[in-house]
């Protein structure tokens, strides 16, 4: 009975030790500067809604070195987050030229057209579109920039035309004018 026992105790222990350690490292996510909830949700195949739901957020604020739940601790809505940002992969891609802006300038308050505070969320990725060509507060990823969010308009930006948004004037001027593709996303 002991042969039994042991081997059988030993294979149950294994199984469900390390299966929790695989688990809890794939459930949580640390911060990076340039992160935005939507590209971290993106990413883990989740909403931004369940990240912040499953992290108690109440904004859109998050910092480097923050530690995030990626992962709801129930198996069964997996499935569901699945099934629900699979329709969210559906974008349209553009071409646009590209400049940078930054909040730092003499007479500028640093608020979006869409209410964003840039001076308060400086590594925020944002860009100033054309409503016309790209709705405020859609969702996009711009070639070499990354994750954003359509948050401004400008006066000059007319057509298929952005600028991206640098809380540094230096990093601003280092991104120049560029041809880029613009994913919109649905």
């Amino acid at each position: 009975m002991k042969k039994i026992l042991l081997p059988l105790f030993t294979a149950f222990f294994l199984v469900f030790s390390f299966s929790g350690v695989s688990s809890a490292a794939t459930t949580t996510y640390k911060v990076k500067s340039g992160d935005t909830l939507w590209g971290i949700a993106n990413k883990h195949n989740i909403t931004v809604n369940q990240l912040k739901s499953w992290n108690n957020l109440k904004k859109d604020n998050i910092h480097p070195k923050q530690v995030l739940k990626v992962k709801k601790t129930s198996t069964s809505a997996k499935p569901k987050a699945k099934a629900k940002t699979t329709s969210s992969k559906k974008y349209k891609t553009i071409t646009v030229k590209a400049t940078a802006y930054t909040a730092n300038c003499k007479g500028c308050s640093g608020i979006t057209a869409s209410g964003l505070n840039l001076k308060k969320n400086p590594n925020v990725k944002a860009i100033s579109v054309d409503p016309k060509v790209i709705p405020l507060g859609t969702k996009v990823h711009v070639e070499g920039y990354g994750d954003a969010i359509a948050a401004d308009k400008g006066g000059a930006i007319k057509g298929n035309k952005i600028d991206v948004f640098y809380s540094s004037h230096s990093k601003a001027i280092n991104w120049g004018r560029k041809t880029v593709k613009v994913k919109i996303y649905k």
